[in-house]
């Protein structure tokens, strides 16, 4: 893409809220010219270095975590896409999250598309090998290399480098979108996220 517009998008697949972002990211990038650059990263280790000691949402109050769950719903609603509150949770999302670190764009989008919807469309356990083999030759990937190279030194090394990154960029949650210095948290930042690709800057920075 000829355009020196970055939209850097990181997303863990255990997230329902990067999930419900993961399509319309693209579309925002599209629209602004932006090149989109993909950033799995491990959230939990993430939530370590924040001094949680798991999701949010499982510790908060049962008024608001039902408001959580119809958040979702809603927001899976306006995006069109399949939501089920899967069986496991959280997900241990490292084996998936290093198998995308491997798949460059185009193909990145269409597989991360499907394993999001996979666990959070249709509570299939994509930490498991053989679920992931299922999805990726679904898709025509080359499935045996993809998870023998999850066990790529490099590869594991990546997936630690970009949770740092995020976390040292002041992330603390995802979806997490930069537009250059600027950070937006959430998949309902996105309208800012748009207006910051087409040259808005906010006074509070």
């Amino acid at each position: 893409m000829n355009s020196n517009k970055t939209l850097e998008y990181f997303y863990d697949l255990s997230s329902p809220y990067a999930y419900m972002a993961v399509e319309e990211v693209q579309l925002v990038a599209a629209r602004c010219n932006a090149e989109l650059i993909w950033k799995p990263f491990l959230l939990g280790g993430m939530f370590k270095d924040l001094g949680l000691t798991g999701p949010p949402v499982l510790q908060a109050s049962e008024n608001k975590r039902m408001y959580y769950l119809r958040d979702m719903q809603r927001w899976s609603e306006l995006r069109r896409l399949p939501f089920r509150w899967p069986n496991i949770f959280p997900l241990n999302a490292i084996l998936p999250l290093r198998v995308m670190l491997q798949i460059d764009t185009p193909d990145h989008a269409k597989v991360c598309r499907r394993l999001f919807s996979a666990y959070w469309g249709e509570n299939q356990d994509i930490s498991s090998p053989s679920v992931l083999t299922t999805l990726l030759e679904e898709l025509e990937m080359d499935a045996q290399s993809l998870l023998q190279g999850t066990q790529n030194p490099d590869v594991k090394a990546k997936l630690f480098t970009h949770t740092e990154e995020a976390y040292t960029r002041g992330a603390c949650g995802a979806p997490t979108f930069f537009v250059g210095d600027l950070m937006f948290w959430g998949q309902d930042r996105l309208d800012m996220v748009e207006r910051a690709l087409n040259g808005w800057r906010p006074q509070s920075g």
